[in-house]
């Protein structure tokens, strides 16, 4: 079992490149769904020190706040609203450079500034979305979707 995280300095994609085989090992062997949510926002928000990581499931016909690292977050979603929202909609990745830009934005937390959200699909189906959240401007680009996306892609359900 993986105790500690090896952090990297470099290139973003030199620090997905570290990371990825670290997250996959914690992975490896744990077959709880939440606890593995749990390690993979640690492991980002460690990694790479965004404003707030984490994960929010779909209970009910809502996205419903999972594991996260961060300030308070807001608890619940409807399909559609929202960066998340939106993202489980359409079950694809969102990137967006300025939330105040997007329309609809839900402000969680003001000093959210730039966000991407990845979905989380087995079967053909939405089960929940991995949202980050960046104090910055433009904090986000296919780098992060690449790499977050094959992240996503390692969890199991």
């Amino acid at each position: 079992m993986l105790e500690d995280l090896h952090l990297s300095k470099g290139t973003k994609e030199e620090q997905y490149q570290n990371l990825l085989p670290q997250i996959k090992a914690l992975l490896a062997h744990e077959t709880d769904f939440i606890a593995n949510l749990a390690n993979v926002a640690a492991a980002l928000k460690e990694q790479f020190g965004w404003f707030w990581v984490g994960f929010y499931l779909v209970k009910n016909e809502e996205l419903v706040l999972g594991p996260f690292q961060g300030p308070v977050a807001c608890t619940r979603i409807k399909k559609g609203k929202g960066v998340c929202g939106t993202s489980w909609q359409q079950a694809a990745t969102i990137i967006v450079p300025d939330v105040e830009l997007f329309p609809g934005h839900i402000a969680c937390n003001s000093l959210s500034k730039s966000e991407i959200v990845v979905p989380i699909i087995r079967g053909n189906e939405v089960v929940g979305v991995l949202d980050v959240d960046s104090d910055t401007l433009n904090s986000f680009d296919n780098t992060d979707q690449h790499y977050l996306e094959e992240i996503i892609a390692s969890i199991t359900v």
